[in-house]
């Protein structure tokens, strides 16, 4: 009788999000035998469990290890954008507990699915199949349908959940039939062997499968990170959906769009640059474009912050059109930076709303630099890091964007995306100019910072900061993390 062989599968790059996994199911027991309306305990517990994950990301640093036959991979580049994953769902806890509250939805399952959305987009980081990045794309979009309408009894929110979803399952049909060009084209789903396969074509361009595979799959991806023309799902589901989710998707899905498209292009397709260059050349261009010129006209805060989204995704596709290490460090560093100094303003915009968000406009901020000077000052920083003024983080983070499409010799599209972020000061400045040189309407009476509120305004500040200052410490980082993908 023969013997059957199990296998030996090292479980060591995926060992986060299988703890990840145990931890949001914990919690879903937990809420079950939670009495209503003390939901508290299950942000504190988010939050420890996401700190102890990064611990155990950051310990895999260094490392090159490959699992389930090549399906994925724990290398720097996954473990960087896992921290970004993480960092953008810790400050997404923190904020979400006393807004839920006020909104009357503080309902246990936010935190599980918030942790089921960051399993998925570390799936999304580690996967070097085409298969394991769906799966990980799945998980994390089904888990931000939800999020978007988590607020039920809100018709907003019901409708950005709905928005999302529709629009997300018709960009999901572009990504997977472009896979299945793909492998039709290549008879792989891995990517490096799809990198081999592609090194021996002579002229792999003229493979029509392949290069429509390739297109229909960037459209996908596209579509995750909000760049134009896939972006008009953004300001409405930003709109509608619960702040603290609009400050999370902002940030991490984001990155996660732009991780696996990274490694996809990059290594598997690198035979192929030439033409995606081209094209992301253009879509940077419309996306920096349209998403400044839309933002210009918006008197509700976190429309313009969703458009404001739009043009920063398209800088970062200038680093990646120009697709070398300079580019693609930046856009490590940008999306790491993002996610402070986005998810910083939305934390604000959420501590002056009133109940149902009755008070959501650009004056409404007038006179709080009078009446919460810190809250101003902090706001402040988080605008001017936005619109890249130094020494901020964001300035450091489009120097090095632009510096890789300089060094790629895409001088007009470094030039243009120059004219686009000095667009955007205007709308940016137009809050500040609120804050403190416009008589206030109101007291802030209802104001109320919370501690972990303002541990993550803390976060938020150093972390729109100290990059800029001292950015070579995490640019090397982003180096190391590029050097080896």
């Amino acid at each position: 009788m023969d013997m059957i062989l199990i296998p030996v599968v090292n479980m060591t790059p995926i060992l986060p999000e299988i703890f990840l996994s145990v931890l949001a199911m914990v919690l879903l027991l937990i809420n079950v035998f939670s009495p209503s309306g003390k939901k508290s305990r299950l942000a504190y517990i988010s939050f420890v469990g996401i700190v102890a994950t990064a611990v155990l990301v950051g310990a895999g640093w260094g490392c090159h290890i490959e699992s389930f036959s090549g399906s994925v991979v724990l290398d720097n580049f996954a473990t960087f954008f896992k921290m970004i994953f993480l960092v953008s769902a810790a400050l997404a806890v923190l904020i979400s507990d006393q807004y839920m509250e006020r909104e009357g939805c503080n309902h246990g399952e936010l935190y599980p699915m918030i942790l089921f959305t960051v399993v998925g987009m570390m799936l999304m980081a580690s996967g070097t199949d085409l298969m394991t990045i769906f799966l990980g794309l799945e998980v994390m979009s089904v888990s931000l349908y939800v999020l978007a309408g988590f607020n039920r009894a809100n018709r907003k929110s019901n409708e950005a959940g709905l928005k999302y979803f529709l629009l997300g399952a018709f960009s999901t049909g572009f990504l997977l039939y472009g896979m299945a060009l793909i492998y039709g084209a290549t008879g792989t789903t891995r990517i490096y062997k799809i990198a081999g396969i592609l090194g021996q074509m002579t002229l792999p361009s003229s493979n029509i499968m392949l290069v429509a595979g390739m297109l229909l799959m960037l459209t996908g991806f596209l579509f995750k990170i909000a760049a134009a023309p896939f972006h008009m799902w953004t300001p409405d589901v930003y709109e509608g959906a619960p702040t603290p989710m609009t400050a999370f998707m902002s940030a991490g899905p984001k990155a996660a769009g732009f991780a696996a498209a990274l490694r996809i292009l990059l290594v598997a397709m690198p035979t192929l640059q030439i033409e995606w260059s081209q094209l992301l050349w253009i879509i940077a261009v419309l996306t920096m474009t349209v998403g400044n010129i839309t933002a210009l006209r918006q008197d509700n805060i976190k429309r313009m912050l969703a458009y404001s989204s739009i043009a920063h995704a398209g800088y970062c596709l200038v680093g990646f059109a120009a697709g070398n290490s300079t580019g693609t460090a930046g856009i490590l560093f940008y999306m790491l930076s993002y996610a402070f100094m986005n998810i910083g303003a939305f934390a604000i915009v959420i501590l002056l709303a009133k109940k149902g968000e009755t008070n959501g406009d650009v004056k409404d901020f007038a006179g709080l630099g009078f009446k919460h000077p810190v809250l101003a000052v902090a706001m402040t920083v988080f605008l001017f890091s936005l619109a890249g003024m130094p020494p901020t983080a964001g300035f450091v983070g489009k120097f090095y964007l632009f510096s890789g499409a300089i060094q790629k010799g895409y001088i007009w599209l470094a030039i243009i995306g120059v004219l686009n972020s000095a667009a955007s000061v205007y709308y940016y400045l137009r809050v500040t100019v609120y804050m403190y040189m416009k008589d206030s309407t109101e007291e802030f009476d209802w104001v109320q910072v919370t501690g972990p509120v303002a541990l993550a305004l803390i976060i938020a500040v150093a972390g729109s900061l100290i990059p800029g200052i001292v950015p070579s410490f995490i640019l090397q980082f982003a180096q190391n993390a590029v050097r080896l993908i």
